[in-house]
């Protein structure tokens, strides 16, 4: 069995939303960069660098997966809540 196939329905979910994410952030980062007006964007610069980070963004979830919480893109582990 490869690691993909131990991967969840939900650590997808969650990917695809960071990855939609970084690349709303990353498009609106590139066309408010120069200050300029939607009709002179540089749009396949804009798409393609916003395509490019939220592939990256995926493949840090996937390099993440077995590190972090079980089935969480994260690296990260949830503090315990002891003597909460």
């Amino acid at each position: 069995m490869t690691m993909f196939a131990e991967l969840t329905a939900d650590f997808w979910r969650c990917t695809a939303e960071r990855a939609v994410r970084t690349f709303l952030q990353t498009l609106v980062a590139v066309l408010g960069a120069g200050g300029i007006g939607l009709l002179d964007a540089p749009w396949v610069t804009a798409l393609s660098t916003s395509g490019m980070a939220a592939l990256l963004s995926v493949l840090n979830a996937v390099v993440a997966a077995p590190i972090g919480t079980p089935n969480s893109p994260s690296v990260l582990r949830p503090r315990s809540r002891v003597g909460v």
